[in-house]
């Protein structure tokens, strides 16, 4: 018997497990050929790309839901350390108990994380990248009261416009009529300098919409319990800052001994392999693999959801000694949801626009509320989506356009 090992519970992990058993299924070889274990400390998979949504309790799929009916294994743990040379990964268990998985096959699928600024006053920071990130968020909103219903949020990428945009809707819900105030501020000269000119003017005419004030060229200097104090010397009577900057893979990626880009990311070949270590795999957050025309995937459910499912196979296709698959994603495309104005799509690594306004609202609530949730309680229907061939509805954007 073979072990593949899967480290994480989120999109590139959860796909990578059903990858593997279907890359078994079709070699109709019995489950105890290659026993496929998940390890991930919580019982959810969590839709990470909803968190910026009112009630964001709500954005989970319990995990046994979709790896039970295909068979695969699930540890309820939290790694420690990953071994590469004895193909042993440490985990803590719930018990506190140490626990030691051996593995013929790793896929590390860890995710990514918000990493706080290093400025007075981090802990009064709120955050919507995690499910008790945003839960506390959620429930800090809702005590808010007269006088305390100003925000700032911190970071003009695209979550922190997503949230940006969603808050005032937010705020009025629970103000009572009063009035409530809406700060991004942007260490840049513009907002969204990793989104481009593109989709600019859809995404300031989306702010104005919402109310959002826009500080440009300023940063976060400090916050207290009361206040947040910008750079430039501003200070902001608020008890709401959300910080959304500053992403970073896993801290496990320090495990393996690979190449790391800029934000921790495992240098991967076409089939997803972790240059230079036998037997480990990266996908999703941890892995920079490259896309389409040189380009390296961004850290989104897009590419994580077909990494994993390539991984997945590429294991399976190796313990087996079958040929790889490289990795072929479709191509490119973002949408960006802007609150009540509408959302806005664009194609391509250069985002040119394909659609705005009502139109592009409908297919983000589509995207956000159909296509990223994994089939529950069917294994037929959860393998037949593990294809690694079925990456992306690009097809799906394409009939809209």
């Amino acid at each position: 018997m073979s072990d593949v090992l899967i480290i994480g519970g989120g999109f590139a992990g959860v796909w990578a497990a059903a990858g593997a058993v279907r890359a078994r299924h079709a070699a109709g070889l019995a489950d105890e050929a290659v026993r496929v274990t998940l390890v991930d400390a919580a019982d959810d998979m969590v839709i990470r790309p909803r968190l910026y949504e009112s009630d964001p309790g709500r954005m989970r799929v319990a995990l046994d839901r979709v790896l039970g009916p295909i068979g695969v294994r699930r540890v309820a743990a939290t790694v420690t350390g990953i071994d590469t040379d004895a193909r042993q990964v440490s985990a803590l268990g719930r018990d506190g108990e140490p626990l030691e998985l051996p593995y013929d096959r790793l896929v590390l699928a860890a995710g990514s994380r918000v990493v706080a600024p290093p400025v007075e006053g981090a802990e009064h920071l709120f955050d919507v990248d995690t499910m008790p990130g945003a839960s506390r968020l959620h429930s800090h909103i809702g005590r808010l009261q007269e006088g305390q219903f100003t925000a700032v949020v911190v970071g003009g990428g695209f979550t922190g416009i997503e949230i940006a945009t969603e808050l005032p809707d937010r705020l009025r819900a629970v103000a009572g009529g009063a009035d409530v105030r809406v700060v991004l501020v942007e260490q840049s000269d513009v907002v969204g300098p990793e989104l481009g000119p593109g989709p600019r003017p859809e995404i300031l005419a989306a702010l104005g919409h919402a109310g959002v004030e826009i500080r440009l060229g300023v940063r976060l200097a400090s916050l207290d319990r009361d206040r947040a104090t910008l750079s430039d010397g501003t200070v902001i009577d608020t008890r709401t800052v959300v910080w959304t900057a500053g992403m970073r893979a896993s801290t496990l990626t320090s495990q393996i001994p690979g190449t790391r880009d800029s934000i921790g990311r495992l240098l991967v070949d076409e089939h997803l392999r972790v240059v230079g270590v036998d037997g480990v795999y990266a996908a999703g957050d941890t892995a920079a693999a490259v896309a389409e025309n040189g380009h390296v995937v961004m850290q989104s459910c897009q590419h994580a959801v077909p990494q994993g499912k390539l991984a997945g196979a590429n294991v399976g296709a190796d313990v087996l000694g079958l040929p790889l698959a490289p990795f072929s994603p479709n191509p490119y495309v973002t949408c960006l949801d802007l609150g009540p104005y509408g959302a806005v799509l664009t194609l391509g690594w250069d985002r040119e626009i394909a659609q705005t306004g009502v139109e592009a609202k409908q297919l983000k609530k589509s995207i956000n509320a159909d296509w990223i949730y994994p089939p529950v309680d069917d294994a037929a229907a959860i393998l037949a989506l593990a294809d690694h061939h079925i990456t992306w509805p690009t097809e799906a954007v394409d009939a809209r356009v």
